[in-house]
This record gives C-alpha cells, structure tokens and sequence, in this order.
C-alpha cells in the first residue's frame, strides 16, 4: 500500500517532466495521453487508497526518506493518509481528471497546448503534495508550489499584458498570506520543537504554552487561509484570476488551490479548537467575505467573473463553518462545491467556446436550443449551488446552515441571506444565458454549436456527480446517520463540539421547508424578471448610485491602489533613483572610478624609455646607499 502512495504524487510529476522536457518533440495526442493518463491513474490509485483505509480511523503513513535534519530540527519527507487527506485525494484527482480532459478539447487549437498540459499536471502534483504531507512544512512545499503553479496558468496567455498583471497579482496577494503562514509555523516549532502534525498536536492537548502563543500561531497560520482561499481583505486575486483559459478557472476555483485554505484549517482543527478568538475571527470574516460577494455577483456580467465571486462567497460559508467548530460540514461543502462549481465553469467554457470567446451575458441568450447538453447541465448546477434538493449543494449548506443556526440566529440570519443572494445572481446568469432572444452578432449566432464530445463527457459526469453527491451526509433529522460526518469522526470529532448537537426531525424539516420556499420563491423572482419582462441589465455607462458602487467591487481594488500600491510604488521609485542609483551605484562606480585612475597614472611609469629605466635605477642605488650609510 504504501507504494500506492508514492505513486500517486509520482505520476503527475511524471507527466509534467515529460510534457515539458519534450514539448517540442511530443504531438498533441501524445501528450493529451501522457498528461490525462498520469492524472487518471492517479485517481484509480487514489480510489484504492481510499478503500483500503483502517475502519478504525488509523491513518497510513509512508516515510520516504529522510530530508532535513539539522541539530534539534529533524523532518523526513513522509506522507500520511487517513479520512481527511484521501477525500482531499479522491477530489484533486478526479476533479483534476476531467478538467484535464475537458482541456484537450477546450484548448485543442492553441499554440502553447503542450506547455499548458505540462503546467496542469506539476499543478496536481503540488496539490498532492500539500494535502499527503505529513508536517506543516511538507504541506508548505505543496503550499509554494501551488501559488507558483497559478501564477503560469493565470498568466498563460502572456502575450497580453492584463493576464500578465493578474498573474503578478495573484502571486503578490499569495505572497502576504504566505509570510503569515511562515510566521505561524515559527512560532510552533518554538514552542513544541517539532512542525510534524502528530507531534504538535499531542503536544498542543498536554502542554502548557500560554494560550495567546497558541492563539497568535492560529491567527498566522489564518492569515495564510486568507490568502490561500480567497478571504478579506486578501481576496481580490481570485477574480482577476479569470484571465487564465477556462480549465484552469475550473481547477483553481473548485476543487484545488483555493480549498487549500479549508484544508489546512481542517487539518490543524486541534490547536484552532483550542483558541475561541481566533475560532471567532474565523467566523466573522468568513460570513463578511460570503456576504460581501455575493453581493458583487448580484451586478456582474461577466459571465466567469459571476462564478469567481460566487466562489469566494462560498469559500466565505466554509470558513464559517468551521469558525463555528463545524469542520465536517466545511469540508463536506468542499466536496460538494468541487462538482458543481467544477461543472459550472466548465459549462461557462462551453458558452465561451460557442459564442467565439463572448464573456457578457448580455451578448447571449437563447443558447438553450443550440447547447442542450451545456444547458441542462448547467442547470444541474445552478440548481447545487442554489442548494435546491435533492442536489448536492443542499445536503452541505443545510448542514451549515444548521450548525450557524446553533451558533446564533444572527450568524443563520446571515447564511440564508447569502443562500438567497447566491439563487438570484446564478439563475440571473442562467436566464440571460439560455432564454428569451439571441441578443449577440450575426457571425456569432452562426457559430452556435454544442463542443466536442472531450468536453461535454466531463460536463455529464460532474453533472452527475453534483445531482448524488450530497446524499453522503443526509441529515440526522430525516433518519439518515450523516455518513460522510462520521467518516471524520477519528480525525475531526475531537474538536467539533456542535456534530453531536442534532436537530429533531421537525426542526429539521421545518429549517429544510423555510429554506427551500424562499429559494424557489428567489428562483421565480429571477424568472420573472429575466423571462418573463425580458430584463436586460443596462450597460456599465448606464449604472449609477449604490449599484454603480457595487458593480466596481466597491472600489477594494481602486483603493488598494491608491493606499498601497502607488505609494510603494513611489517609494520604490525613491529608493531606486537617490538610494540604488545615486548612493549605492555611486559607491562601486566611485571605487572602480578610482582604481581605474589610478592604473592610468601609474602605468605612466612604464614608458618603455631604456634611458629613463637607468636613471632610476641610479637614483635608486644612490637612495639606498646613502639610506645604508645613515
């Protein structure tokens, strides 16, 4: 078993070194098999993983070598899979799968295919990394590794230069939370000597460190989640990130990069029980970015920049679940979220594809007849996210729904607003997508067409998936165990207090029936508005007032730059001209400078005159005689 695991990561680091050493070399059929097959292999090994687990919640672990041991500081390079890790597994790889296949349709005419491939895969395997890792310093390998593999596939399409910023931006934003991230694991390899999880965990329940250590240490390691999985205020990266090709929205909005956040939250859920402040923290800003989101998403028209933000909104809902101390529920969300929202770029992608690149909903409309695949399963996803039953997003909302609900009316108050929010903007984006007229040009209505088969299959599968995948945590309410909670009982239960907190069968019901009546009620609203009086909404010159405000993001970006950016970039500009420039290269060119005079006088001396030679040498013997004689 424990080769299985080896290989698992192996295998798209295989596929990356060939796709990338022989890029030029290798056809496009050869690396679509090269780079498709490492990953879906990858997942068979993963889904035989998985099976084979202990029922006794004994995690597996493979040591691979020994990697840093220096003085106190010993780490070895060694994995570890239990329930929590090989669900992460199950999702990265199959996810990762169909979007690779997705991919080779979907990109199948551009120049850089091969390149692209390559990139996807050393994505997986740093994901892999990240989430197998048995340390904090192993997950922060994948951790790296991840935001450096975003970076190229956000800024993929070099050539133009706005990707190319938000390929910098991302890296940046990446970069602040990652020096929290840091800061956090310093500051519990100081206090336990060790960054390995088992060994900081048993140490955190019977140790005495002082509890703003270990609070300070949660809050570092939080800020990394922040910037990670998108959270405020380091969350303005992920909807620029829409400048990469389609797949790659798919792979780093649904079920990888930005699920790293949860993760490591998830994985460390023993020192953040232990710290109510920053169990708090996580709350408030998880339901502050959820709400603030979703309220953006509420006027974009863009159609990937409507499921960026709806991303980050329920990132938001994730965070708030587990600053809750609902950890299961957070990751069940992740599960869930990875198919449908996997499936609803993927079906952007098919739009795009079909309309020659067009990204405004305002361009499209009555795509329904000339897209019935994309259109029925982009429906099926709507239909998750909106968290209509008996579809996936329903079964994990309604659970943290149910756990904010416990916590505080408030916090529920909040939830279903965002819920209700969430239902407008997306059917909004699917009515003005597939009904009333063709509102695009000419050329483009005669494009119309369904994609390739490489596309649509992936679109059916994650489209099935999205319809059953929430009946693996039914609720206890309705006489079901919630299986995929008590899936994590040996590895989360210990610091979730709420999971043995169940509601009666007609409370149950009764949050399901209030829940479900205000969503379709929201999903008739947008009909009416959409369908029925053929609602455009107007042209950005067109907005004005708090919707203006709310259309440009509520101007983050805009004072970001003027708070931040430009004045480090004046300060760069400072230090550049009269500290790089006039001091410090003033120092080295003096010193050449100088040396440089010097030699030339010096040589002088060299005239290569015989007569000038002997007289010094004269005058030079009379100097030391006379020097001899005093």
């Amino acid at each position: 078993m424990n080769q299985l695991i080896y290989l698992i990561p192996l295998l798209p680091l295989l596929g990356f070194a060939i796709t990338g050493l022989f890029n030029r070399s290798l056809s496009k059929a050869i690396t679509t098999v090269v780079a498709c097959g490492s990953v879906g292999i990858a997942f068979v090994l993963s889904l035989m993983l998985f099976f084979s687990l202990p029922h006794d919640g004994t995690p597996i672990q493979a040591n691979l070598m020994p990697w840093i041991h220096a003085g106190n500081f010993n780490i070895d390079f060694s994995f570890l899979v239990d329930s929590l890790s090989a669900t992460f597994l199950l999702v990265i790889t199959g996810v990762g799968f169909l979007i690779h296949v997705y991919s080779a349709g979907y990109m199948h005419d551009d120049d850089g295919y091969r390149r692209f491939f390559s990139y996807l895969n050393l994505f997986v395997f740093f994901m892999l990394i990240l989430v197998m890792g048995d340390s904090f310093l192993l997950m922060f390998v994948g951790w790296e590794g991840v935001g450096l593999c975003s970076y190229l596939l956000i800024g993929f399409w070099f050539k133009n230069i706005d990707y190319s910023k938000a390929a910098k931006k991302a890296f940046v934003v990446n970069r602040i939370g990652d020096l929290g991230f840091l800061l956090g694991m310093f500051l519990l390899y100081t206090q336990f000597d060790s960054l390995s999880y088992a060994q900081v965990f048993d140490a955190s329940k019977a140790s005495t460190v002082a509890p703003g250590i270990l609070t300070l240490a949660t809050m570092l390691l939080f800020v990394g989640a922040m910037g990670k999985s998108a959270q405020i205020p380091l969350y303005t990266w992920l909807p620029d990130a829409m400048a990469g090709p389609t797949p790659v929205s798919a792979l780093i909005h649904a079920a990888t990069m930005v699920t790293a956040g949860i993760y490591m939250v998830a994985r460390a859920n023993v020192i953040f029980a232990m710290c109510p402040v920053t169990m708090n923290v996580i709350l408030f800003v998880g339901l502050a970015t959820a709400l603030m989101a979703a309220s953006i998403g509420l006027y974009q028209n863009d159609i990937k920049k409507v499921l960026a933000y709806s991303t980050v909104s329920q990132l938001g809902l994730m965070f708030a679940a587990a600053g809750a101390g609902a950890f299961t529920a957070a990751v069940f969300h992740v599960v869930t979220h990875a198919f449908f929202k996997a499936l609803l770029f993927l079906g952007a992608g098919s739009v795009i594809h079909a309309m020659s690149g067009e990204q405004d909903i305002r361009n499209m409309g009555g795509l329904k007849k000339a897209l019935p695949i994309t259109y029925l399963t982009f429906l099926i996803g709507t239909l998750a996210i909106s968290g209509i039953p008996p579809f996936a997003g329903f079964f994990s909302k309604d659970q943290i729904l149910a756990e904010l609900l416990h916590k505080g009316p408030i916090f529920f108050a909040i939830g279903i607003l965002v819920s209700l929010m969430t239902c407008f903007y997306m059917f909004r984006l699917f009515y003005l997508t597939f009904f009333g007229k063709f509102r695009g040009t000419h050329e483009q209505e005669h494009h119309l067409h369904e994609s390739p088969a490489s596309m649509t299959m992936p679109l059916i599968v994650l489209a099935v998936l999205a319809t059953i995948a929430g009946f693996a945590g039914v609720p206890h309410g309705i006489g079901e165990t919630m299986g995929i909670h008590h899936w994590f009982d040996h590895h989360l239960s210990t610091s979730v207090q709420l999971s043995n907190t169940h509601f009666t069968a007609n409370e149950e019901w009764l949050m399901i029936a209030g829940t479900t009546v205000a969503i379709v009620l929201t999903i008739f609203y947008a009909y009416n508005k959409f369908v029925s009086k053929s609602i455009v909404p107007e042209s950005d010159a067109e907005m004005s007032g708090f919707k203006n405000v709310v259309y440009n993001k509520y101007y983050v970006d805009e004072t970001y730059d003027k708070l931040v950016t430009k004045p480090l970039d004046k300060l760069a500009g400072f230090a550049q001209k009269y500290i790089d420039t006039s001091f410090l290269d003033g120092i080295v060119n003096g010193v050449g400078n100088a040396v440089r005079s010097f030699g030339n006088n010096f040589r002088t001396i060299q005239s290569g005159n015989l007569g000038s030679y002997l007289l010094v040498m004269v005058l030079a013997m009379v100097v030391i005689l006379f020097v001899s004689l005093l």
